[in-house]
């Protein structure tokens, strides 16, 4: 049952303990669930309230650590933060099957981010774009003006775009500050840089600037990777000819997410449950990363469209690609607040947010093919609900050993794994 009234005068102001108290109390929490938010991981009570607002907790999800990664030579240990069970046993298993071509390949762009600002009530916007491009240098160095590490290593404003288009609120401007913020995933840089020239903006084109905002379809950071799969590595029995029936129905899947909106939701979703994994586990803005995919995968076609792209080469491999917007960063924000995630970055040992933005991505195409394989052989339910049973053994009420054999036994019955198969299943184990 929702609380009485939402509406607390002065919440923001008391501590996390009386915050956590007058939760429990409106939600008629029993002291038990009260208890939960009591409890601190890796993540400690002030460092959480120093992070957001109206703290009263931390919540935790597993960290698993997919193996068996090589990436443009080197070998990887990838953390993943993921609820969801065979992910990270899905990813880990395909990893390990493009090993005799050398693995996963990257190739990423320089770290440029996009900042937009939106200028109204132009009578001519063509002319006005063109007199922001003959002040481009003065504006540029306006935005590298500000004292700034980033700017030091290299980093700043380095290109200025212009754009027109046609809304409901009539014919914009659209300028787009090109902003190579190095390590950073570089949101507050670019913001601030947008700001700063706003009013130069102004005096120039003659109209009103609006928003000052970055993008976060980052199409000048994109992540490329390649790898490529035999038929004897992607084989269920290490044979050719099974290797092959195998991979014609991996791109029979393939092919139904590029034709077919309703099915790329679903098969973007697989390439994203690594991508976000290995995103939230490095302290990085996995939303922003997952607006920018899930854009790109329609611009880049016009439509709504797979964000990987597989063929068989002339040798009968199977070859995956993807390439995305990646814009992460290993200095500032969680990245560097969070103890777990300067551990996940330790454990994978990165050396700059284009290496992490590769990793990431080869990440998202290993997971992407583990689900076709799987929907392409033995289907999705199988290896996934074997490793489901656990938890809902432990949903029906399975403590300590009773957990793994409620599990071996629901693994071993013929048809589908039910919640009342389960909860079955355990009452007879207990009357046993």
């Amino acid at each position: 049952m929702p609380v009485e009234n939402s509406r607390l005068s002065g919440f923001f102001k008391l501590s996390v303990e009386e915050r956590r108290a007058k939760v429990a109390q409106l939600a008629n929490l029993s002291p038990e669930e009260a208890e939960v938010f009591s409890k601190y991981g890796e993540l400690n009570e002030d460092s959480a309230n120093r992070m957001i607002e109206n703290v009263i907790g931390t919540m935790s999800l597993p960290v698993g650590i997919a193996t068996n990664f090589m990436i443009d030579g080197s070998q990887y240990l990838i953390p993943f933060c993921v609820e969801e069970s065979s992910v990270v046993a899905a990813a880990s298993n395909m990893a390990k099957r493009c090993l005799t071509n050398g693995g996963f390949k990257t190739d990423t762009d320089n770290p440029v981010m996009i900042s937009q600002i939106q200028v109204l009530g132009l009578d001519d916007t063509e002319a006005a774009g063109e007199a922001i491009l003959t002040a481009k240098y003065e504006l540029m160095a306006m935005c590298n003006s500000l004292p700034s590490t980033m700017i030091k290593l290299g980093g700043g404003c380095k290109d200025i775009q212009v754009r027109s288009i046609d809304t409901m609120s009539g014919r914009m401007l659209i300028i787009h500050l090109l902003i190579d913020t190095r390590d950073a995933m570089g949101a507050n840089a670019v913001n601030t840089m947008a700001e700063l020239v706003s009013d130069k903006v102004e005096e120039i084109t003659g109209g009103r600037v609006h928003l000052r905002i970055l993008s976060n379809l980052a199409s000048q950071r994109l992540a490329r990777v390649k790898a490529i799969f035999t038929p004897e590595e992607i084989s269920d029995d290490g044979t050719r000819e099974n290797g092959s029936k195998v991979i014609t129905g991996i791109l029979e899947a393939h092919h139904f997410a590029m034709a077919d909106p309703y099915r790329a939701a679903t098969h973007n979703k697989g390439v994203m449950n690594a991508i976000s994994a290995v995103a939230l586990a490095c302290g990085q803005d996995w939303r922003a990363i997952e607006a920018g995919c899930h854009a790109w995968a329609a611009v880049e076609t016009g439509t709504y469209s797979s964000m990987t792209r597989w063929h068989r080469d002339e040798s009968g491999n199977l070859v995956g690609r993807i390439e995305t917007p990646m814009a992460v960063g290993i200095v500032g924000g969680a990245s560097k607040v969070h103890p777990a995630a300067r551990a996940n970055l330790a454990i994978l040992g990165v050396e700059s947010a284009q290496e992490l933005a590769g990793i990431i991505a080869a990440a998202g195409l290993a997971q992407n093919l583990g689900a076709m394989r799987a929907l392409a052989t033995s289907g999705i339910q199988a290896g996934h609900m074997k490793l489901h049973a656990r938890n809902m053994a432990v949903s029906a009420g399975a403590l300590g050993d009773e957990i793994e054999k409620v599990a071996d036994i629901v693994n071993t019955q013929s048809g589908p794994v039910t919640q009342q198969l389960v909860k079955d299943t355990l009452e007879a184990i207990r009357n046993s």
